[in-house]
């Protein structure tokens, strides 16, 4: 077995490694503070719509963009890793600052939980390499697609608590806590583009691996 993707738990930990929101929640208690609760579950049922959105559109149509553009599997592995090699390094470096809002107004607040928060910080390229990968080895096995949506859902729902409780969250965890919450999803990221690249070199050069 390999982080390539051949089982719910590892769809399921793949996605939490790399669609994981942690990075977005110092940006998402900045938009939220100072207002209304019901204003704040708007924010929050905005950013995690749009993440899931852009995983399941990310499902159904990377392999056909892929095969449109006539980019084999093993090419694109090795460029998803890579990717998620920037994307683990990134997590790991503890001194990044999110951007900012946008402005105060309650429009460009919404704007602000749509990108970055959302995408890219919440559901970026890496996320959306990664569920291409993992959707690209379940064409013989319909259950496993069925098994990688199943991986999605539960990935948004936790996308949802995350944004849901974040107050509570990083009072619990503090900010030395969630960087280093940050930076074990970093590592787990690394591992996850270096176990693609060397499958796509494998995959391609099947004598030299």
């Amino acid at each position: 077995m390999t982080f390539t993707g051949d089982s719910f738990q590892h769809y399921l930990l793949g996605l939490f490694a790399v669609a994981n929101n942690i990075p977005a929640i110092p940006l998402y208690l900045t938009i939220i503070h100072g207002l209304e609760k019901k204003e704040q579950h708007k924010l929050c049922n905005i950013a995690t719509l749009t993440a899931f959105l852009t995983m399941m559109v990310t499902l159904f149509t990377g392999v056909a963009v892929l095969r449109f553009f006539e980019i084999g599997i093993p090419a694109f592995r090795i460029a998803g890793g890579l990717l998620l090699l920037s994307t683990g390094f990134s997590m790991m470096n503890s001194d990044r600052k999110p951007p900012q809002p946008s402005g105060s107004n309650f429009s460009n607040i919404i704007t602000t939980a749509i990108i970055p928060i959302a995408i890219p910080l919440t559901t970026g390229a890496g996320t959306m390499s990664t569920i291409i990968l993992f959707s690209s080895t379940t064409h013989n096995a319909p259950y496993m697609k069925v098994a990688l949506l199943v991986a999605i859902l539960v990935m948004t729902f936790i996308i949802w608590l995350s944004f849901r409780y974040a107050p509570k969250i990083v009072k619990m965890l503090g900010s030395t806590g969630l960087d280093v919450l940050t930076k074990i999803f970093g590592l787990i990221t690394l591992a996850i583009g270096i176990q693609f690249i060397l499958t796509g070199i494998s995959d391609t050069f099947p004598k030299l691996v």
